[in-house]
């Protein structure tokens, strides 16, 4: 009983586990593209929250090619690699919890026709879906 209690005082502190929608919060993704890694500030597979998610991680959106360029080019590479911090990079069609106002900038992004491609062209399409089950409703604030 003791070693119950030691693992469960060692657990990170997160807020409640409830969606946008006020129901429980479903998976985003539990093993990132094989990796045995899931997404989330706390690696669960579950857009959770609490004192120690500076970022917000919690809204579940599915990856496309264009987001992970623009993603990239506003200076979060998604779609990189980083081991140390069990980051296995985003890939097209990857489920991942995503930054609240990382989510907010995208949006205002493409209100603003402020991404342009080679051709000096807007580029749209970008901002990425998101599953409403899975994100989490810190994401309101």
């Amino acid at each position: 009983a003791a070693a119950a209690r030691l693992d469960s005082a060692e657990e990170p502190a997160r807020e409640p586990a409830r969606n946008v929608l006020g129901t429980e919060l479903s998976c985003c993704c539990a093993d990132v593209h094989g990796s045995g890694i899931g997404t989330g500030f706390y690696r669960d597979g579950y857009c959770s929250t609490g004192p120690d998610d500076a970022g917000r991680h919690t809204v579940c959106i599915e990856a496309t090619e264009k987001f992970l360029a623009v993603s990239a080019a506003v200076g979060n590479p998604l779609h990189q690699p980083i081991p140390q911090f069990m980051f296995p990079g985003v890939r097209p069609g990857d489920r991942w919890c995503l930054c609240a106002s990382r989510y907010a900038q995208l949006i205002e992004l493409e209100r603003e026709s402020a991404v342009r491609g080679e051709d000096g062209e807007p580029v749209t399409g970008f901002v990425p879906r998101i599953h409403i089950r899975a994100t989490h409703e810190r994401s309101l604030e």
